[in-house]
């Protein structure tokens, strides 16, 4: 049991089918599994979860109170001589180490339960896209448990000698063991969470809604906020917050460092004619077919609704209609980049293709003659060059677009064309 692929999406959109699909294979074990397989297995991994937390809290519970003892010792050691925490609530002493115990359960356990997520996830991603993940999961653990170290070492000290220094005269420190647990796990959060920074910085990059140049423009907006952050996410104090804005700050800018290298990764397969994003995942729990076989199987299914029944002299085929080839050019941005149309640039192209309608049959002859073996030739190129196109503002995420070349399809298409045009509306309706 395995997350839907992407593999078998792409199979079912591309290959021309009438009325029902058969299965791709005679006992079906290469169709899509349905929607109750993915629970299925989707609850079995939260129960690992779930296990592996109760046993790694079974081991640790027995030092609970030694837990809480390391966790208390930046505030112990800054108390006034004579002072002492106490517990103003009768089960304290009891639910406080126990609650901490959890936590640290949890956080002990978080590469396994990782690596359970990605275990599920995983079937459904590109090559490419598992190439990125892996090194920033990872590296996204690495960095939490790095923010929480330079808080208990760094911050915490800082903090708590901050707050003893400041308490009135006459006043007696005597912090409770809940509220501190409470208040040290909101900091260990949040100073997890910032230290996430660089990961979100070049996931943005990574996924092209932004660019390295165009964050170093933002820098002053970013300077702002994470002060603006470090006030709501730590105690109202100066030195807390500075704490936490300056790391974020430094974090932003080893972001806008290391997105530099995935920039010109990305620029690399651009300029390589490479599109990885088409490049369906080759091995997965599910067992998928290869590339090369599911980019045969593909290339004969599109080939068999696109086969022309002209003779050999026909002046136009698919490769070389004047529709076809300005439908597959595209825009590009100035890194090579396909850039979505706007609207004006989409009623633009359709009127395009309605003003090359209108000349193909101010071309035909009358309408008592048979249709020609050309005009069926241009008629099926121009249809499939408008499903291509549909398949290049699905990509792109212009959904609505992409549903008004579809619905065309379905009206002028033959039985095949009309076929795939479903498969792909179906899809966009997920």
């Amino acid at each position: 049991m395995t997350a839907p692929s992407r593999q078998e999406t792409s199979q079912q959109q591309t290959a021309p089918v009438s009325g029902d699909a058969p299965d791709p294979t005679p006992d079906g074990l290469g169709a899509e599994q349905p929607f109750i397989s993915h629970l299925v297995e989707l609850r079995d991994r939260l129960i690992r979860m779930v296990v592996a937390i109760l046993l790694v809290f079974l081991v640790l519970f027995p030092f609970a109170n030694d837990l809480y003892t390391f966790v208390a010792e930046p505030i112990r050691a800054q108390l006034p001589v004579g002072s002492q925490m106490i517990a103003t609530q009768v089960a304290s002493p009891f639910l406080t180490p126990f609650k901490l115990a959890l936590v640290v359960a949890v956080f002990v356990a978080m590469p396994y339960l990782l690596y359970q997520f990605w275990g599920f996830i995983a079937p459904g991603l590109y090559t490419h896209e598992k190439r990125l993940a892996l090194p920033l999961v990872s590296s996204s653990i690495v960095l939490f448990y790095l923010g929480m170290l330079f808080a208990y070492y760094a911050v915490f000290p800082l903090v708590f000698g901050f707050f003893s220094a400041v308490t009135p005269e006459g006043v007696a420190q005597m912090p409770d063991i809940e509220f501190y647990l409470a208040f040290v796990l909101k900091l260990f959060f949040a100073f997890g969470i910032a230290f996430e920074i660089p990961i979100a910085t070049i996931l943005l990059v990574a996924i092209g809604a932004t660019t390295p140049a165009a964050l170093r423009r933002k820098r002053p907006y970013v300077i702002v906020g994470v002060f603006v952050a470090g006030m709501l996410l730590t105690p109202p104090d100066v030195i807390s917050q500075t704490l936490l804005a300056l790391p974020m700050w430094l974090l932003f800018e080893a972001g806008i460092f290391f997105s530099r290298f995935v920039q010109r990764r990305l620029d690399d397969d651009d300029d390589g004619g490479s599109d990885p994003a088409r490049m369906p995942d080759d091995a997965g729990p599910s067992g998928p077919a290869s590339p090369a076989a599911a980019q045969s199987a593909t290339q004969s299914a599109t080939q068999s609704a696109t086969q022309p029944s002209a003779p050999d002299d026909s002046p136009q085929d698919a490769s070389s209609s004047p529709v076809g080839s300005e439908l597959d050019g595209g825009d590009r941005d100035e890194l090579g980049r396909y850039r979505p149309m706007s609207d004006e640039e989409m009623e633009a192209e359709l009127d395009a293709i309605e003003a090359e309608e209108l000349e193909a049959l101010a071309a035909k002859p009358g309408p008592n003659s048979a249709p020609t073996a050309t005009d069926e030739s241009a008629q099926v190129a121009l249809i499939e060059a408008l499903i291509r196109k549909a398949n290049q503002l699905r990509t792109s995420g212009e959904v609505a677009h992409a549903k008004q070349l579809l619905y065309r399809v379905l009206e002028e298409g033959n039985a095949d064309q009309r076929a795939v045009a479903r498969n792909i509306l179906v899809d966009l309706d997920r």
